[in-house]
Parts: structure tokens; sequence; C-alpha cells
């Protein structure tokens, strides 16, 4: 009995002794271990992360404004193409079979050259039949003169003997009906005469118009038909009957037709000086003015017509090439300080960072990033106002993760 209630005694919990110490120093050694471990990630992650080359799109900004050959400043800038004024396709008045075609494409023409001749055979056939109807017809003339002359003279020598009573005066009488008779048949031959002449002038110009000239000074850009074809101005053939000889181009009357967006038409005023620069030779400077501006809108496009002249002609221009505008202010006063010029750069190159706008510049294989103060919006282009200069290159559509000072490599074309 002593020894189980000794036992029992020391199952007995004593909750007057204090609660055993907790091992701290483990718990704090596991902490600092992992706190070394993500430091190391951390710092391997933006190691490699800045030594890895983004790949990326580049493209070089143009300088805009400032200083022109005329010292003037640009306003506006605006796109569009060269388009004539005198553009002319050339037909027939009537329809026929080609018979020769005297044109090719690049071929100059002056006003009334041949550019093609149709078969005159009907033609020619008609103004035969006209010009005998017309010979017949003085042949009428003749024979009736001819017959009223003898009838005049019977009526004065039946007056004479009406007079001395030989002659019954009835017989006079219709001697004179006679003599009116033929007046009238005369005047009727006459005037037949006369219509027959109009038919044969017709018919003249019935072969004249199988004879295809140029109504102008121009050259010629396109040859629509070709000997053998049947030509008509109606089209009545169909699909099968051509409708043109050829197309000709007044190159004296070439100009520049650019849409000016609602917003910026208040700026263009007509006979503004003007720069043009073809985009097949955007260093060809061509100056010029405002012709006009077309007071008419486009609803859909929000935008305005305007002609701008040219003062040089090259033959270099050609319809429908495209070109740049600058509209121009008009030249200073002579000690007016020079107007910084500005740039304009595509507008997928300028992204948000933390609120600001910013571009990155190409500096060899990596980027600087470079806020910047933008302008007006031309097209796709955005003007920058200050933060870059002209000749810069910048990244087009730059991702999140490309960040000041980071590697970049040019993305290869997908085109081989």
């Amino acid at each position: 009995m002593p020894a189980s209630a000794d036992l029992l005694k020391e199952l007995r919990i004593d909750r007057s002794a204090p609660p055993p110490a907790r091992d701290g120093n483990k718990r704090w050694v596991f902490i600092a271990i992992g706190a070394g471990l993500l430091a190391v990630i951390l710092g391997a992650w933006v190691v490699l992360g800045r030594d890895k080359a983004t790949e990326v799109e580049t493209a070089q900004v143009t300088s805009v404004g400032g200083a022109n050959g005329s010292g003037a400043a640009t306003v506006l800038d605006a796109t569009g193409y060269i388009v004539a004024r005198r553009m002319a396709t050339v037909s027939a008045k009537i329809t026929g079979k080609v018979r020769e075609i005297k044109i090719e494409e690049g071929m100059h023409v002056e006003a009334g050259q041949v550019m093609a001749t149709l078969d005159p055979i009907d033609a020619d056939a008609e103004r035969t039949l006209m010009s005998s109807q017309v010979g017949a017809a003085q042949s009428q003339i003749g024979m009736v003169q001819a017959q009223l002359k003898e009838a005049e003279a019977n009526v004065v020598r039946l007056n004479g003997l009406v007079t001395q009573q030989l002659v019954a005066k009835s017989q006079f009488d219709q001697a004179v009906a006679e003599r009116d008779a033929l007046r009238a048949q005369l005047t009727t031959a006459q005037r037949n005469a006369r219509v027959a002449g109009d038919r044969l002038r017709i018919a003249d110009l019935s072969v004249d118009n199988t004879i295809v000239r140029a109504p102008f000074a121009g050259i010629v850009i396109a040859k629509a038909a070709q000997p053998g074809e049947i030509v008509s101005p109606l089209s009545a053939g169909g699909g099968y009957t051509r409708t043109g000889i050829g197309t000709i181009v007044d190159m004296d009357s070439l100009e520049v037709e650019v849409e000016v967006g609602e917003a910026f038409i208040g700026r263009v005023k007509p006979g503004m000086p003007t720069q043009t620069m073809l985009n097949a030779y955007p260093d060809w400077k061509i100056p010029g003015k405002v012709i006009a501006i077309i007071p008419a809108a486009d609803r859909g496009k929000a935008t305005v017509k305007v002609r701008v002249g040219m003062d040089q002609k090259d033959a270099r221009i050609v319809p429908d090439m495209g070109a740049r505008v600058s509209f121009l202010e008009t030249a200073p006063p002579k000690d007016a300080a020079p107007r910084k010029p500005t740039v304009l750069a595509p507008s997928s190159a300028i992204v948000d960072r933390g609120g600001n706008d910013v571009v990155f510049v190409v500096a060899e294989d990596k980027v600087q990033q470079r806020a910047v103060k933008l302008g007006r919006t031309l097209g796709d282009d955005r003007e920058i106002v200050d933060g870059l200069s002209g000749g810069d290159t910048i990244v087009l559509a730059p991702p999140e993760s490309l960040v000041d000072g980071g590697r970049i490599k040019q993305k290869q074309s997908q085109a081989q």
C-alpha cells in the first residue's frame, strides 16, 4: 500500500511549478536563414533581369519647324497626295474600229496631236453620198434657171402681142404663171442645194471624228485600246467595247490635295506659304502656297480638303504620289529670335510612367528613360515640344518590363 500511494503522488500535476522555458534561439535561426535565401533570390533576379536584353523595335524621330528656307516656322503638318487638275481619258466621238494607235505610255503629246485613227470606210461612203447629192442639187438649179430664162422671154414677147391685140390675154396669163412657178422651183432648188451642202459638212465632220486628237498638251499615262478593237463613247458593246483611247495628264496642273483636321483648319489661310516633301524624295523641299480651302467637310473623317500649289515643276512629280505638306507662318522680322524646332515621334513610342509622358531613347545597347512635353497630334505622330532632338532613336511600343538603363536588342524581321 505505501508503495501504491507514492506512485499516485508522482502522477499528480503540480500547478504551482513554473512553465518550462521555450527554445527561442531555434526560431530566430530559421528566420535568418529564410531572409538570406530571399535576398539571394531577389538579387539574382535583379541581376539576371538587367543582364537579359529586351527585344524591341526602334524608330528615328524627325525634326520639324524652326528654320526653313524662307525663315518661317511650321504651324501645321498634313499628309496628302499629288493630283492633276487637268486629266482626261480621251475617247472617240463615234463608235468604230481602231485602225491605228499612235501613242505610248510616257509619251508627250501636244494639243491637237493625233492619238489614234478609226476605220473611216463608213464615214467616207457617207461623205461620198452627200457630195453626190450636192452635185445633183446644183444641176437642178441650172436646169430650172434655164427654164426660167425661157419663160421670162416668153412673157416679154406675149406682153407686146397682147398690147397689139394679136394674141389672147389668157395665153399671156398662162405664160406669166409658168414664169412664177419656175421662180418658185428655183428657190426650192437653191434651198435643197444649201441643205445638201450642210449635209456634206456634217459628213466631213463624221470623217474627221474618225481621227482622235489630244485635247491639251500633256503626258500619256495609260494606253487603253489596241488596233482592231471597237471603241465607243457609250460602251454600247458592253465589256467587249473600249470607252477610251488613252489617258493624258497636264503635268503643269499638278498640285497637292491634303486633308486637314477640323480642329486645325483655322490655322490655314489661302495664299499661305507651304513646303511640300514627297515620300519618294524626303530631302527635297518644294516651296508653294495654299491655292484654296474646299468649303466642305468630311463628316466621317472630320477633315477639310485643302489645295496646295507647288512653285517647282519637275518630271519626278507624278500623280497619286504621297506627300507631306508643312504650312508655314509668314517670315518673321530679321531681329526676331529664332523659333526652337520641334520633332515628330510615333505615338506608340510615348508611354505613361508614374503619371509622366516618357519615351525610351536608345544609346548603344541600353535605353534611357526621358520625360517629354507633348504638342500637336499629326496623324499617327505626336509633336514633341521638349525632351527629344532630331535624329534621336526611340523604342516603339516599349513593354512594361523595360526600365531606365535596361538592355535591348533590335527585333529581327519575320520575313526571311
